[in-house]
């Protein structure tokens, strides 16, 4: 799927172009899964809690990308020893 790029530099404008054009991708996804066998007001429920999920994540932590936190090294026991 494509999204297409903002045009406007105002961040009104900018918040309208998004909005039709994520109603225009939602109108496509509902419309495909309608097709799968979903009805629309169980997907678009399902949608607005991801959609929510997201924007909490988002908020806790804007740039997940730039984490550097690596996880701690775990040791490996056992290699195949036997024990008595």
């Amino acid at each position: 799927m494509t999204f297409p790029p903002p045009k406007a530099e105002a961040p009104a404008q900018r918040f309208e172009e998004a909005t039709a054009a994520a109603r225009d991708a939602l109108e496509r996804l509902i419309a495909a899964a309608n097709a799968a066998g979903w009805g629309t007001e169980e997907i678009t429920a399902a949608l607005l809690k991801a959609a929510q999920s997201l924007s909490d994540a988002n908020k806790r932590d804007p740039d997940p990308a730039d984490d550097t936190r690596v996880a701690p090294a775990r040791e490996q026991i056992g290699h195949g020893e036997l024990y008595d």
